[in-house]
C-alpha cells in the first residue's frame, strides 16, 4: 500500500511538473509568434495569421488535455495525426526553448564581461557578439524542429531485421540452431497505431522463428489500448509459442495482471516471476520471465534484482531470461543464467557521431544500451565504477565464442524496440525486430 501511495504521489508530481513546463514553454513560443504577426503590414495577412495562431493554441491545448487528463479523441483517422503532431510539437518546442534560454544566459554573461573592458574595445566587439547570438538563437530554436521532423517521419518507422548468432555454454547439440524472434517496447499509442503494430507482426511472423518473445512495454500509458495491442500480437505464430514479460510502462498503467490475462486469453503466455520448461528436438531449456526489475522504488532504497526467481534457475538445462530492464543482466550472469533478453533503452532513440565519439542518452541509464554484451557466467561481479563497467561490457562485444578452456560467459541481447517514448523520433537508432540463433560454444 505504501509503495502504491508513493508511486501515485510521484505520478501526480510528474504531471504537475509537466503542465507547468508546458505552460511556460508554450507561452514563450506563442508570445514570440504574436509579436511577429503584429509586424505584418498587410491587414488581411495579419488577420489570417492571427486566425492560425488561435487554431494552433487550440491544437496544443487539445493535445495536452487529451494526453494528461482524459482520452476524448478517437484513435483513428485524422485525430491520430492531430495527437501525434501535437506531441511532436511539445517535444521539439521544449528542446528549442531550452536551447534559446541557454544562449540568452550566455549572451547576458558575455555582455556583463564586455562591460568591464574599455569602451573602444567594447564598441568593436559588441556588434559581432550581438550578430553571433542572434543567428545562434535562430539555430537553437529551429534546428530541433528540423531534426525532430526528420526523426519523426524518416527513421521512426523504418523497421530493421537484426540477425545474430549467440553462443550458449553447454548448449545441447539438439538446441543448436534454435531461432528466437524478439520484439520489444511496442508502445502502442498515438505514435505507433494499430496498422504499424500489424506491419511489425507480419514482418516477425515471416521470419519463421521457433519461438517468439515480447520483452515488455506493450503500451505507454493507462489510456493506451492494451487489449488491441495484445490481440494484434496474438497473430504471431511459432512452433514453441509466443511468450512475454511486463515492462515498466505496464507498472505505470497498473496493467501487469491484465496483460497476463490477455496473453492467456489469446493463447500466449506472459511470465511473471515464473519459469517454463520447453522441449525442442528432444532437448530442453528453461524459459524464465520477470516483471520490470526496479533498481529502487520512487522514494525507496536500492534493492537486489531477480530475487524471486533464484529458486527457478536450473543447473541441468540452459536458462533464458526475459527481463525488460537490461540492468538485471549483472545479477542474471551471477546466478548462472546463460542468456538474457531485454529492451527498455530503445537504443537511446538518438545517436550522434561527432569526431569519432558517439553520444547516446541511454548511456546515462545503463551500460547495456543495445545489441549483444557478455559477462563471466556464475561469477559475482566486483564493485566497479560506471566507466569501468561500461568498458568491460564493451570489451565483451566482439567475442562471439570463448577460446577453448576459457571461462564461460553469460550473454544479453538488448533490443532497440519498435516504439518511442518522450521524443517521438529516432535518429541513427532504427527500430528493430531481432532473430537470435542459439549456437553451442566450441
Amino acid at each position: 500500500m505504501r509503495i502504491l501511495y508513493e508511486f501515485t504521489a510521484f505520478r501526480v508530481l510528474s504531471d504537475v511538473v509537466f503542465l507547468v513546463a508546458v505552460f511556460f514553454v508554450q507561452r514563450f513560443w506563442f508570445r514570440a509568434a504574436s509579436q511577429l504577426i503584429q509586424r505584418a503590414s498587410a491587414v488581411r495577412l495579419r488577420q489570417v495569421l492571427q486566425g492560425l495562431w488561435f487554431l494552433a493554441m487550440i491544437f496544443v491545448a487539445v493535445t495536452v488535455l487529451n494526453s494528461t487528463f482524459a482520452r476524448f479523441l478517437p484513435r483513428r483517422g485524422i485525430s491520430t495525426w492531430i495527437l501525434a503532431g501535437g506531441k511532436l510539437w511539445l517535444a521539439v518546442s521544449f528542446v528549442g526553448f531550452v536551447g534559446i534560454k541557454i544562449l540568452r544566459a550566455a549572451d547576458l554573461l558575455s555582455a556583463r564581461a564586455l562591460a568591464k573592458i574599455e569602451p573602444r574595445r567594447r564598441e568593436r566587439f559588441d556588434p559581432a557578439r550581438r550578430e553571433f547570438f542572434r543567428y545562434a538563437g535562430y539555430l537553437a530554436g529551429g534546428l530541433p524542429i528540423v531534426v525532430g521532423t526528420y526523426g519523426f517521419f524518416g527513421e521512426r518507422l523504418d523497421y530493421r531485421i537484426q540477425s545474430i548468432d549467440i553462443p550458449i555454454p553447454s548448449l545441447p547439440s539438439n538446441l543448436d540452431g534454435l531461432r528466437i524472434v524478439q520484439l520489444s517496447d511496442i508502445h502502442m499509442s498515438d505514435f505507433l497505431p494499430l496498422r504499424e503494430v500489424r506491419r511489425a507482426v507480419e514482418m516477425a511472423s515471416a521470419l519463421r522463428g521457433d519461438i517468439i518473445v515480447v520483452t515488455g512495454d506493450f503500451i505507454t500509458g493507462a489510456h493506451d489500448p492494451l487489449g488491441d495491442c495484445i490481440a494484434e500480437l496474438s497473430r504471431l505464430h511459432a512452433p514453441l509459442g509466443v511468450w512475454g514479460c511486463n515492462g515498466n510502462h505496464e507498472i505505470y498503467a497498473h496493467v501487469e495482471a491484465k496483460a497476463k490475462s490477455l496473453f492467456a486469453y489469446h493463447g500466449m503466455r506472459l511470465l511473471r516471476q515464473e519459469s517454463a520448461e520447453i522441449a525442442w528436438r528432444g532437448a530442453k531449456f528453461n524459459l524464465l520471465g520477470v516483471d520490470y526489475q526496479r533498481e529502487r522504488p520512487p522514494f525507496g532504497a536500492e534493492h537486489p534484482m531477480l530475487t524471486l526467481i533464484e529458486p527457478l534457475v536450473r543447473k541441468d538445462i540452459p536458462n533464458i531470461l526475459l527481463s525488460h530492464n537490461p540492468n538485471s543482466f549483472t545479477r542474471a550472469a551471477e546466478m548462472g543464467i546463460e542468456l538474457s533478453l531485454a529492451g527498455h533503452t530503445h537504443g537511446g532513440q538518438v545517436q550522434v557521431e561527432i569526431l569519432d565519439h558517439s553520444w547516446n542518452a541511454a548511456r546515462y541509464m545503463t551500460d547495456f544500451v543495445a545489441g549483444l554484451y557478455r559477462l563471466p557466467l556464475g561469477v559475482t561481479a566486483k564493485p566497479t565504477t560506471q566507466a569501468d563497467s561500461a568498458a568491460a561490457a564493451e570489451a565483451t562485444r566482439p567475442a562471439m565464442a570463448a577460446p577453448a578452456g576459457a571461462a564461460k560467459f553469460s550473454s544479453i541481447y538488448v533490443n532497440r524496440g519498435l516504439g518511442t517514448i518522450g521524443m517521438p523520433i529516432r535518429i541513427g537508432v532504427p527500430p528493430e525486430i531481432t532473430v537470435i540463433t542459439l549456437r553451442g560454444e566450441s
